[in-house]
């Protein structure tokens, strides 16, 4: 189709439109610092002992950071393993390269899935009997031994064979010949709670029924098998939960799930969220703002409208709970968060334009806003606010 327009000095040719020519910072977008993952890697290894290892969590696309490059700079900073929670993401992670072993923290059932992750070099989570003799089945069609890990359920509820069980299923596991039992697991339900260090806690009891299953299995005559129990909070409540290795998330992304520890680890958050101001209007008193009009200005009020809503990952419910940070100072979020857009008061403020880059998350100066903050303010846990971050905010490498 033709178009007819006027030469006003543009040229129209040089502008892009094609999809992958479109700025990634044209909106809104996430900073990740992947030399930060590197340096919460290896703080948290001095946690552990020489024989300890190292597994990074890189589930929900590395909790919203991409997992490509936190895998990358995860195994730099002396990640032995990686862990995922679905065969997706484990595949994903092998087409980019990536040769560590990869466990799959969530459950397959199928042939189909199994015989798919045996292909690809990944370890699943095994929960029953029939699970292993279907991978068994596998190992021995292909001639080759299938690895694996046996998780136990010590009081999640989740997934694992049942704890009452395992042993007895255990001897009958170790009969076949097909398949490589690479690890022995649990999950513990209750780490980050503050009486977590107390004898009667749940977390105790999963630790010590976890201990009185693998005596009873004598792991004397299986040294080679892998024991892990501990995830962030576990690994940094005690040694005692460390076993052969331990399985690190959100404390390898800069943030402690323990409060009382979180000064004393010198974590370094790896997200910066950032939004381009699309718009700026001045009210007068009186008028409602938003959705439902609930904000009404009470004075002359200059507004930036932000290009970012609920649809990426804010939530609705941080309305007029929240700041954003320009140039070192704080502005509040007023009005309904919308699909796509916010509103801040910017009054006062002669130096925003449009254009102008803001800071939902991350820091500027002395000034930080973290996702434990909106986890507080909404309400929910930190965990969620980092994977609610949707695919259309672009991830930006920085270093």
């Amino acid at each position: 189709m033709q178009i007819q327009q006027k030469d006003q000095g543009f040229n129209f040719d040089q502008y892009p439109t094609f999809k992958k020519d479109i700025d990634p910072k044209q909106r809104a977008w996430i900073e990740v610092k992947g030399k930060a993952i590197e340096t919460n890697v290896r703080q948290l290894r001095t946690k552990l002992s020489k024989f300890c290892q190292f597994m990074a969590v890189v589930k929900a696309d590395g909790y919203g950071h991409d997992a490509k490059v936190v895998s990358d700079f995860a195994i730099k900073g002396g990640a032995s393993q990686l862990g995922v929670a679905t065969l997706k993401e484990g595949i994903k992670l092998r087409s980019f390269g990536v040769k560590k072993p990869i466990l799959i923290l969530g459950n397959l059932y199928t042939k189909r899935d199994l015989i798919i992750s045996f292909r690809n070099d990944l370890m699943p989570t095994i929960s029953s009997i029939r699970e292993c003799l279907i991978c068994n089945n596998i190992g021995k069609h292909f001639g080759f031994k299938f690895s694996l890990h046996l998780k136990v359920d010590t009081g999640m509820s989740r997934l694992g064979f049942e704890s009452n069980k395992f042993v007895q299923q255990f001897e009958k596991i170790k009969s076949f010949e097909n398949i490589s039992i690479e690890g022995i697991y649990s999950h513990l339900s209750s780490a980050d709670e503050d009486n977590a260090l107390d004898p009667k806690s749940i977390t105790q009891l999963q630790r010590l029924k976890f201990n009185q299953l693998l005596k009873q299995i004598n792991l004397q005559k299986n040294h080679e098998i892998k024991i892990h129990l501990a995830n962030s909070a576990g690994m940094l409540l005690k040694k005692d939960f460390h076993f052969h290795m331990v399985r690190v998330g959100l404390s390898m992304y800069g943030y402690s799930p323990l409060d009382k520890i979180e000064k004393n680890l010198l974590l370094k958050p790896a997200l910066f969220l950032k939004v381009k101001v699309a718009f700026i209007r001045t009210l007068d008193s009186g008028v409602g703002v938003s959705y439902g009009g609930k904000f009404v200005t009470s004075r002359k009020t200059k507004l930036a409208i932000l290009s970012i809503g609920y649809a990426d990952g804010v939530p609705r419910n941080l309305s007029g709970k929240i700041n954003v940070i320009y140039n070192n100072k704080l502005y509040p979020q007023v009005g309904s968060i919308t699909m796509d857009q916010m509103m801040v008061d910017i009054t006062g403020s002669n130096e925003i334009r449009i254009g102008s880059t803001m800071i939902l998350l991350g820091s500027d100066g002395d000034k930080t806003i973290s996702p434990l903050e909106w986890a507080r303010k909404s309400n929910t846990i930190p965990w969620e606010i980092l994977c609610s971050f949707k695919n259309r905010l672009p991830r930006v490498q920085i270093d």
